[in-house]
């Protein structure tokens, strides 16, 4: 996804009563909102990067994407773009999405599915409705995240995989369902791979079921994507990504039928440099990558080569 321009907003709430709790203030280290913003008849809310939190583990971008609803013949049309030192991670609860890329994939996402693209040292692609799914009403809601990749693979070559959703461990009782895409939870092993330690998961949870979130990793958050969540006796409504200190065991109790996105990992080697679409430590690689886009010398996408997003002045 492609957001223009970037200025990654963000909103705490230092005056929300919960903040005043004593157990809530040892187990939260920030509660953020992300602010909306409309892409031509489509939402997405941002949640990371954020003012004083720049990355949650690796995840250095959070976007959740709808929920919108599209009339026939509508859809997203996310023009060809291009990244550098960081993987895409999409991941839908409703819809679908054809993602075609310059190394010629063209991979429709659909729920429960993962598209994990890593950009290294430069790929392109696009993001569209696809001609089916235009012909019907439809509908979108997903969430897309960007993971930063360690020094020692941003310059790797891109590369592309898709994980049906049979290929992702799931894990249910007790009222909810988990299902681990990427890392390391509850005894499963996602087969998506990413060069630093790290997780995510989707869990559906009905009222009353609880969801344990152990202190295995440093850096670790909560994004309630629908429902509402009870935690240390304080509650949570949709669209609130809670970063925890390290070190507690977390129970995230569901006080309705709840969606909730898990994810964070060990802390990343070094902060980032974000401009646009390109992420690095390197803050000449990022002005290497502007004049490379603005110059054309990235590769194009096969299929989708008419248009493209320029770079932003």
């Amino acid at each position: 996804m492609s957001w223009q321009p970037c200025d990654d907003p963000k909103e705490v709430v230092p005056d929300d009563p919960k903040f005043g709790d004593a157990t809530s203030v040892d187990l939260i280290a920030e509660v953020i909102v992300p602010r909306a913003r409309d892409l031509g008849g489509f939402e997405v809310r941002r949640a990371l990067p954020a003012a004083g939190r720049q990355m949650v583990g690796p995840f250095i971008f959070f976007d959740q994407m709808g929920p919108s609803e599209f009339l026939l013949g509508e859809g997203i049309d996310v023009r060809p773009h291009p990244h550098i030192g960081l993987a895409t991670l999409t991941y839908l609860f409703d819809g679908e999405i054809m993602h075609r890329d310059s190394l010629g994939t063209e991979q429709a996402i659909r729920p429960g599915e993962l598209n994990l693209m890593s950009a290294g040292r430069g790929i392109v692609h696009s993001e569209r409705t696809g001609e089916m799914e235009r012909q019907r009403q439809s509908r979108l809601f997903g969430i897309q995240t960007w993971a930063a990749l360690p020094e020692s693979h941003e310059e790797t070559g891109p590369s592309f995989a898709h994980y049906k959703a049979g290929d992702l461990p799931r894990i249910e009782g007790e009222g909810k369902t988990v299902r681990l895409v990427l890392g390391d939870m509850f005894g499963q092993s996602s087969p998506a791979s990413f060069p630093h330690p790290s997780f995510y998961a989707e869990a559906v949870l009905a009222p009353g079921a609880v969801l344990p979130l152990e202190s295995d990793y440093e850096e670790r958050a909560v994004y309630v994507a629908s429902g509402q969540i009870d935690i240390a006796g304080d509650t949570y409504d949709s669209g609130r990504l809670l970063v925890f200190n390290p070190g507690d065991r977390i129970s995230i109790l569901a006080n309705s039928n709840t969606r909730l996105v898990v994810l964070g990992g060990e802390p990343m080697d070094g902060p980032r440099h974000i401009w646009w679409n390109f992420v690095s430590s390197s803050k000449d690689r990022i002005a290497a990558a502007k004049e490379d886009w603005r110059q054309g010398r990235f590769d194009t996408v096969p299929g989708d080569g008419k248009e493209f997003i320029p770079l932003p002045e």
